[in-house]
């Protein structure tokens, strides 16, 4: 079995945000494979399964995105191995992609709760670019974070999302 998590926030209010981006490119995965979410949540995530793979958008906000993680890993008895997380980066150039098997959080708060969560940090993460120079020098990080995309880069999405489909199906295969 095989787990491919995005990182995001719930709820209409943080589409196209840059936090959301790991919902986002599961969305897009979903749609070019034409693939579809179950209906009701479980274990905390939106959630699909294809074959041999999980594919989850836990529910629970962006820092907490742990606990879902965990409750798949365990009941479905993943190895951390077989565990892929897509999310934001804002200090990555935007549509940059940074894929990784093992590493640190980096300041990445959703990371950072799912290394508590699976107390380790050996699973597979596929960072995105999501740095603005100009328009985070004028708000904090966290604004920053949970700004919308410029209509320039919501431009620039789809190329950089097939890009990060690419390598979900690299991992998979």
């Amino acid at each position: 079995m095989k787990l491919v998590v995005g990182l995001g926030n719930p709820g209409n209010q943080y589409n196209f945000t840059r936090h959301n981006t790991g919902f986002l490119a599961l969305d897009f995965y979903f749609k070019t494979h034409k693939l579809e979410w179950e209906g009701k949540p479980k274990f905390g995530a939106i959630y699909a399964r294809e074959g041999d793979t999980f594919f989850i958008k836990p529910q629970d906000f962006y820092n907490d995105s742990g606990r879902a993680v965990k409750e798949f890993m365990q009941f479905y008895k993943i190895s951390t191995s077989d565990i892929l997380v897509i999310c934001d980066n804002f200090d990555l150039e935007f549509g940059k992609i940074r894929y990784r098997n093992t590493g640190a959080a980096g300041g990445n708060n959703g990371l950072k709760s799912i290394d508590a969560a699976l107390k380790t940090t050996d699973y597979a993460r596929i960072r995105v670019g999501t740095e603005n120079k100009d328009l985070r020098s004028k708000m904090g990080d966290i604004d920053f974070v949970l700004s919308k995309f410029t209509p320039e880069e919501k431009n620039q999405l789809p190329e950089v999302l097939n890009a990060v489909a690419d390598k979900i199906d690299e991992f998979l295969n």
